[in-house]
């Protein structure tokens, strides 16, 4: 039997492994996870099966993840390890964990998204529950800097990791057939850059900044979890810019006949656009993105893209400008990008690190 649980706060499709083996979509960060770390899965589906009528009240009281969360609670003592996979989930479980149990526990990781907003900082400030939280791991020094400093929790506690994309999936050896068709969405023979994603994009701002620019926009105006609006609803569009919906597999063919991707941010403390950013670089696209507090670790400056300060529509359209004239130099940064993938933050390399914590090496005697 495995000593660690792994949370995944969704359901599992049921057919993922078909379609990973038919590459028709990225190999999930939760299944490579599992393997690796030796863990077993706990989904909503697998939570409710486990918990039963009281399960079927908590998620009526209190949503899926306290449901989740309360599986977790039940399966405590059968592992090792039980490695929540966002504060959603690891919130009401260290709550648990700190007022419903007593003695021997399991260690309690918990990945970190943003824990620098209201209700979120309750459960810290007031009820401790940060004694209750092992490890977290974070995606943005930022968020690494403010738990430390606002909750007194050591270094060694919280770990900055980078996040990561399947750079197989995502490489420009994969892009494919759907190229064609996106191109038809393009009139006239010109440049083309794309903007991915709805959290906290500030698409404003970049219709703003290439309105009138020898360029298209494609805009893909969607995201898998993200709850946020999309802020080119109610805007007027510019000719020169296309908004459209596309699955993971036509992304990818996007990235590729993009010139680069332009990420334009809000002003945010936690890393906003990271998938998309990620994404693009492994396809060897640069990349021009908002300098936001929560978004300065993925790119170099001058070497793998450029950054702008948020909500400046001159600035952006310099930088765009910019590297539309600069055929050459994009090139290399997207080859510089794809090398940081590859290197850091791969899928292998975020779960190889993460392993680290969650299975350490024995301490070598003499």
């Amino acid at each position: 039997m495995n000593d660690v649980l792994l949370t995944v706060s969704g359901n599992i499709p049921a057919d993922i492994d078909a379609q990973i083996a038919a590459r028709q979509r990225p190999l999930a960060d939760y299944i490579a996870m599992a393997n690796t770390f030796h863990a077993d899965l706990i989904d909503y589906q697998k939570a409710r099966q486990q918990t039963g009528p009281f399960g079927k009240l908590v998620e009526k009281l209190a949503g899926a993840n306290a449901m989740l969360a309360w599986a977790c609670y039940k399966n405590r003592h059968k592992y090792r390890v039980i490695f929540t996979d966002g504060e959603q989930i690891g919130i009401p479980f260290a709550t648990l964990l700190k007022f419903a149990s007593g003695g021997k526990r399991p260690l309690h990781f918990s990945i970190g998204h943003i824990l620098s907003v209201g209700k979120k900082m309750l459960f810290f400030d007031r009820l401790k529950i940060q004694s209750h939280i092992d490890r977290f791991f974070v995606y943005a020094t930022w968020q690494k800097q403010f738990i430390e400093d606002r909750w007194q929790v050591p270094d060694e506690r919280v770990v900055f990791t980078p996040f990561m994309v399947d750079d197989d999936f995502f490489a420009p050896a994969q892009a494919g057939p759907a190229q064609k068709t996106l191109r038809a969405l393009v009139p006239g023979d010109v440049p083309i850059i794309c903007a991915v994603g709805l959290e906290f994009r500030d698409y404003p701002t970049l219709m703003a900044a290439v309105k009138g620019l020898n360029v298209h926009v494609i805009i893909a105006a969607a995201s898998p979890w993200s709850k946020r609006a999309d802020s080119t609803e109610g805007q007027e569009i510019p000719a020169n810019v296309t908004v459209q919906r596309f699955t993971q597999f036509e992304l990818r063919d996007l990235y590729a006949m993009s010139d680069f991707l332009v990420m334009p941010l809000y002003d945010v403390n936690f890393q906003a656009g990271v998938t998309a950013l990620l994404e693009a670089m492994a396809m060897g696209k640069a990349v021009v993105c908002s300098r936001t507090p929560g978004q300065t670790d993925v790119v170099v400056e001058g070497e793998t893209g450029l950054y702008v300060p948020p909500e400046d529509p001159r600035a952006l359209r310099e930088a765009i400008q910019y590297l539309l004239d600069q055929p050459e130099l994009r090139e290399q940064m997207g080859q510089n990008g794809r090398r940081r993938i590859e290197q850091e933050m791969s899928l292998a390399c975020y779960v190889e690190r993460l392993n680290a914590y969650v299975n350490p090496a024995p301490l070598k005697t003499r």
